[in-house]
């Protein structure tokens, strides 16, 4: 198996031993993104929708850094530390994914890095 490391500019460095993304056997899996502006690496937003809203730019940096769109993706994982702003993160979700919708799964977790909200992660088919 051939595997290629994808990185940018546009979206946060790696706070870690990952990846941004890595590319392999016809698919781009972009590590779990939170909410850090890619110049500064400083946590942007304090609501789940202020959140969720950098995220997903976040992740349309790294597709974009591939020739990719939202509508290459097939599936992500959504990790939120508060089940109860569910409704309120689909709304900004929403704004970026549209139909056919990617399979999805959501949980809720204790705590993520930086004590951010949400953290999502995604793999596209490539073009």
């Amino acid at each position: 198996m051939k595997k290629e490391v994808i990185s940018t500019l546009d979206a946060p460095q790696a706070i870690g031993p990952y990846s941004q993304g890595v590319k392999a056997n016809g698919f781009l899996f972009v590590s779990g993104q939170i909410p850090l502006d890619p110049k500064t690496g400083v946590v942007v937003g304090k609501t789940i929708e202020e959140q969720t809203e950098q995220v997903m730019k976040n992740i349309q940096a790294i597709l974009a850094s591939q020739n990719l769109g939202f509508e290459h993706v097939v599936k992500t994982t959504v990790f939120i530390t508060e089940m109860a702003e569910f409704p309120r993160f689909n709304e900004v979700y929403a704004k970026f994914m549209k139909s056919p919708y990617p399979a999805r799964a959501t949980v809720e977790v204790g705590k993520l890095p930086k004590d951010v909200r949400v953290e999502i992660e995604a793999i596209a088919v490539l073009a």
